[in-house]
């Protein structure tokens, strides 16, 4: 198994084989929780125009999503898994359009296969990268709005890699990296509104979830699939 770790929008365009796109803060992270409170699909699209076309052919979707993290004006919700907790989606259909996760998406058109990334589901995507056995694996970190990496999405990267090559972790020390670094942000007073300081810790819960997010086809558009093991 070749293991590549790649960044940014360029990345996802040279990714190959079974590939994980990668958005700790906050969009993979943001998905899973949805999906446990019971979404029942999630569509990732790239543009906000895009979103709003959906909506209007099916009035009740539910737009999620952000620009420079702030969620644009006229969706329902943000990007935000605390945020979320006060929402209802069970049984819904959740259009979701980001700077960097679902560009992510939109761009791997050479993957084989492709999988959200965050660390609350990050031993669910290693057990079904081991299930599958690819022959290349190709680990996409997102960065911060597709223009520069950022130490959570670099960082869950390493953490799968090493986990694949039976490489220890230190997620203590990981967590305080991202604190000082790039999550700094969730813990800045001036920032709480759409970056509250419970998302650093919801998106840093290690292994919450046990299953993964995979990309499928639908027509001519994709949706997200919630698949729990056996893988």
């Amino acid at each position: 198994m070749t293991i590549n770790i790649l960044h940014l929008l360029e990345g996802a365009k040279k990714a190959t084989g079974l590939t994980v796109i990668i958005d700790v803060f906050r969009a993979f992270s943001t998905a899973c929780y949805a999906f446990e409170m019971g979404a029942k699909k999630i569509i990732p699209v790239a543009l906000i125009d895009e979103a709003f076309r959906m909506k209007s052919s099916h009035h009740e979707y539910i737009l999620m999503g952000e620009r420079n993290e702030i969620k644009p004006e006229g969706f329902d919700f943000g990007n935000s898994p605390s945020l979320l907790h006060y929402q209802k989606v069970e049984g819904k259909t959740i259009v979701h359009t980001t700077s960097s996760g679902t560009q992510g998406i939109a761009a791997a058109v050479n993957a084989s296969e492709i999988l959200t990334g965050s660390f609350v589901n990050a031993g669910a995507v290693i057990d079904y990268i081991r299930s599958r056995n690819p022959e290349t694996v190709s680990l996409v970190c997102m960065g911060y709005a597709c223009e520069y990496p950022t130490d959570e999405d670099t960082l869950c990267a390493e953490y799968m890699s090493n986990a694949l090559n039976n490489i220890p972790n230190d997620f203590m020390d990981i967590t305080e990296t991202i604190k000082q670094g790039s999550g700094a942000r969730f813990f800045d007073q001036s920032k709480q509104q759409w970056a509250p300081q419970e998302d650093f810790s919801l998106c840093l819960s290690l292994n919450k979830f046990n299953f993964v997010l995979k990309v499928e086809n639908e027509g001519a558009g994709r949706y997200l699939r919630k698949i729990i093991p056996p893988y």
